[in-house]
Formats: C-alpha cells, structure tokens, sequence
C-alpha cells in the first residue's frame, strides 16, 4: 500500500475543546505508531482531507516522520477556504500544514457550496489511495461515517483496505506511554 488516507474525528467530537488537551498527544502517538509500521512496509503518501482533529494533527505527526522517512503529504480539501470559520489557532494550523503539504489542491476550486462537496472529497480520495486509516469508534459513528462508508464500498468492490485506531488502541497507548516512565512505577 503506497497511499493511506488518514481520517477521523473532529476535536469536539472527541470532547477536545484547548489546543493543550493532554488526549492529543496520546492520539498523535497512537497514529505515529501505525503510520511508522505502514512506512516500514512500503507506504509512500499520506492524504487528508485538512478536517481539523485526526487530519491535521495527523499532518503534524507525518512532518515528525519526514525526519525519519521518506514519506509525502498531500493536503485536498474539498473546496477553498475551508477553514474560513474556525477559530484562529485552528486555522494557523491548517495554513501551515496545507503550505508544508508536498502536494495542496481543493477539489473544487470554489468556495463552500453544499454538502455535494465533501461527498466528492470522500470519493476522491478512496479513488486515489489504497487505504485509509481511520480513528473511529463503531458505537459513535460521528463525522468520520461519511467517509467509512465511501471506504467500506472501495473495500467491497476491491483490494481497498481499511485500518482503525479504536478506543482499545489509544488505551493501550497510554498505558504504554506511562508504563514506560521510570515515575509510574513508583507512585
């Protein structure tokens, strides 16, 4: 698999509200940890979509993995602006990782337009990946549903492949982050 598409919540849909929640850096590790396997195993691209949550902070852990790897992010946003209506921090964050992007382009060239967008955004990047990585939880679909069902279709009709970082999976990041600190054991 050479392109992965990563995708998943937004941060309010994950209860995060502050840029400085102490869940982000354990979400980050959990994605740097399946990222890392799928570049030792050949992956070149990472794609999203620029949705704030999973996708940039995913963006940030591929800019880390650059260091390390050779590895591309393409940043497609469904349409221009996109971050338009977000709060400042947040939309810093995007400019900076669709500007660090080795490959930006909307979908469509135009502002927001209707719902019709995200759904050819979805479309588009199952048809130019070969998988996705998602953060996703089945008992609170949320957002990334839209997205896991234009994928689940991919998977049905060919070798498309879909991989999950699930709640039991951040669990047991954190408990191997804090296993792994000298200062736990002696609490």
């Amino acid at each position: 698999m050479k392109t992965m598409v990563v995708t998943g919540y937004k941060p309010m849909e994950l209860g995060i509200f502050k840029n400085d929640d102490p869940r982000i850096f354990y979400i980050k590790e959990a994605l740097k940890k399946k990222l890392t396997a799928m570049l030792e195993e050949g992956m070149e691209w990472v794609l999203i979509s620029g949705q704030m949550g999973v996708e940039l902070w995913a963006a940030e852990v591929v800019m880390d993995l650059k260091e390390q790897y050779d590895v591309q992010l393409g940043f497609i946003p469904p349409f221009i602006n996109q971050e338009s209506r977000w709060p400042d921090e947040m939309k810093s964050r995007y400019e900076e990782m669709s500007m660090l992007a080795d490959f930006y382009k909307p979908v469509y060239e135009k502002e927001y337009q209707g719902p019709f967008q995200f759904k050819a955004k979805d479309q588009f990047l199952v048809n130019h990946s070969d998988g996705a990585l998602m953060l996703y939880d089945q008992d609170t679909p949320g957002s990334p549903d839209f997205f896991r069902k234009e994928a689940l279709a991919a998977e049905e009709k060919n070798d498309y492949k879909i991989f999950y970082i699930t709640p039991l999976d951040l669990q047991e990041t954190v408990e191997q982050i804090q296993m792994a600190d000298p200062d736990y054991w002696s609490q």
